[in-house]
């Protein structure tokens, strides 16, 4: 259970307690059938320990998952012979992220099947240049922060 003590459905799953498909598993991670697929076939990767979003994941958990969805993307898109794939990351609910357990979505994909994510997003605008320039800084100033913060923490 995480640690807020609120339920989790994918710690339930990790732990037995729900009914699941799965297509791999090993000591960090576990892959399944996604139960309200985008397609036949959409598999999610989680990790085993609940991290909630992206950001409260360590880094070589993130990237073993990662490294999961790149072995499963070629077999997934055989299988079920896609014509493309999607490989997602919602990080919070303001990215559209409604499991709070991290995970990676591998959705198979078909000419005309309905679903988008549009890039670019037809409703941005183009930023103007000094904007994108002063958010690089921000971001370069950010990753060399000499006090040791990480950048989530800045």
């Amino acid at each position: 259970m995480p640690a807020d003590k609120s339920p989790c459905v994918f710690c339930d799953i990790i732990h037995g307690a729900a009914e699941v498909s799965v297509c791999y598993e090993d000591a960090t991670s576990i892959a399944f059938m996604d139960i309200q697929p985008v397609n036949n076939g959409h598999v999610l990767v989680a990790s085993r320990e609940h991290y909630a979003t992206l950001s409260d994941t360590p880094e070589e958990v993130a990237m073993h998952l990662f490294s999961v969805a790149l072995r499963l993307a070629p077999v997934v898109r055989k299988i079920t012979g896609a014509g493309g794939l999607n490989v997602v990351v919602n990080s919070g609910a303001a990215a559209g992220q409604d499991v709070p357990h991290y995970h990676v979505h591998l959705i198979p994909r078909y000419k005309g099947d309905g679903f988008d994510i549009p890039l670019p997003f037809p409703g941005s605008a183009l930023p103007d240049r000094l904007v994108l320039d002063a958010t690089a800084a921000r971001i370069i100033a950010a990753t060399r922060d000499p006090v040791g913060r990480s950048p989530a923490a800045v």
